[in-house]
């Protein structure tokens, strides 16, 4: 990253959001940069990077001030979601609603959908998966031991411990049988690459890979779609197929695209928020010390350990009249990108916003999204399976350790890792 000579800080001129390789920077190095658009350039506008077989947009808006952000998140109306919210450029409707299912809708669809998916959510639901949530985590943390046993105490924490977490919860509850389940982890990978090169190697067929992961996992839906209206059982796809609102149901393409949301907001953001959260309890041992001490902490360090890793970085929203923003004029058709983590490091809305707390208390943050009709369904279950990972982890694996820098994910849309090498330190 190029920095001024004058200054020692970020070269502004030199930054491009839309460059993949600006997304492997180190935290410091992009926090660096969101700090000065913020002060500087808090509507700063960026070129649209290029996918081949899209046409290339008009660019975009970024949105680094938490006051922003909320006031945009806040006018749905305004500012909609229709147009593409996971997406930087503008893909056909069809896709685009395959993709990203409710978060990718407006008023009243948004809302009809919403209602229903709401209403199987209930809280016998909830209550049953959050139960489950302490066994599946158990076993998982067991294997890991089991793994680096086999390995000299060597294991990987992304693969071992937080892939699989989320995995085993999402499909548990959508009752996806365990032969599906590699599929459904492999095609949630490619469609959360953000290009990736590692993770597509045809950057030539970027939008044919993740078109044939998205048709993957609408397979497995739509197939136990059609079990479950035949043979119903206690789980969420049950209820989903069954469940109606003022006598409408939802069809099994909508189904098949609420299950890739699924995968999307609550199987790969939980997993980075582990991933990532390991990582930064390692970079900040005393913070781990205390955390691991004292249990009663455990909701006010999994807000914390959100809003620093920020695992969702951004969403997008277009402007449908024009009109003005705390001062900043724009037109109709105007593309933001909602920069969750730049928000949350905003010093109007955090004290010491560069300092890692894990009693932070308020944390008003965004990693779960603005306020407004999109907030994530899933927060409550995310936050269950964050809190009884990591006091599982202090109790089951206590020497667990990070060996070895992490690999990021080359995309700008999820703050991810590919890899996180660890050991057992009592493992000989």
């Amino acid at each position: 990253m190029a920095v001024d000579a004058g200054s020692g800080l970020p070269d502004l001129e030199a930054v491009d959001l839309s460059d993949r390789d600006f997304w492997v920077e180190p935290p410091e190095v992009r926090h660096a940069v969101f700090d000065r658009l913020r002060a500087e350039r808090p509507f700063a506008f960026f070129a649209e990077p290029e996918i081949p077989g899209l046409p290339v947009g008009p660019g975009y808006y970024a949105v680094t001030r938490h006051a922003d952000l909320d006031a945009i998140s806040s006018q749905p109306q305004v500012f909609c979601s229709g147009k593409g919210a996971v997406s930087i450029q503008n893909i056909p409707a069809d896709l685009n609603e395959f993709y990203g299912s409710m978060i990718s809708m407006d008023d009243p669809r948004h809302a009809r959908i919403r209602r229903i998916v709401s209403k199987t959510f209930t809280p016998r639901m909830l209550e049953r998966v959050v139960d489950s949530v302490r066994g599946i985590v158990e076993d998982v943390l067991s294997e890991a031991r089991r793994t680096a046993e086999a390995n000299d105490g060597r294991l990987d924490v992304v693969a071992d411990v937080a892939a699989p977490i989320p995995l085993r919860v999402i499909c548990d509850m959508m009752g996806v049988p365990a032969d599906d389940r590699a599929l459904v982890l492999s095609a949630s990978t490619v469609i959360l690459s953000g290009g990736d090169p590692e993770l597509i190697e045809d950057q030539d067929e970027q939008l044919t890979a993740l078109f044939e992961a998205g048709i993957a996992l609408a397979g497995v839906m739509e197939r136990l779609a059609a079990e479950r209206l035949e043979r119903p059982t206690d789980d969420l796809t049950t209820a989903l197929v069954t469940t109606e609102v003022d006598g409408e149901r939802l069809t099994h393409q909508e189904i098949g695209s609420f299950f890739i949301l699924l995968l999307v907001a609550g199987n790969e953001t939980t997993r980075n928020a582990i991933s990532q959260g390991i990582l930064a309890l390692s970079e900040h041992p005393e913070q781990r010390a205390r955390w691991a001490a004292d249990p009663s902490i455990d909701k006010t360090a999994v807000e914390e350990l959100v809003r620093w890793t920020s695992p969702i970085s951004w969403m997008r929203r277009t402007a449908t009249r024009d009109g003005e923003v705390n001062g900043h004029r724009f037109a109709e058709g105007d593309k933001f990108l909602l920069f969750y983590a730049a928000a949350n490091r905003d010093p109007e809305l955090f004290a010491d916003p560069h300092v890692f707390d894990l009693t932070r208390d308020p944390n008003p943050h965004v990693g779960f999204g603005g306020h407004g009709p999109h907030f994530c369904l899933g927060a409550h279950l995310a936050r269950r399976e964050i809190a009884v990972t990591f006091r599982q982890l202090f109790e089951q694996l206590p020497d667990l350790e990070v060996a070895g820098e992490p690999a990021r994910l080359r995309s700008s849309f999820v703050n991810g890792l590919k890899r996180l090498p660890a050991r057992l330190t009592d493992v000989r």
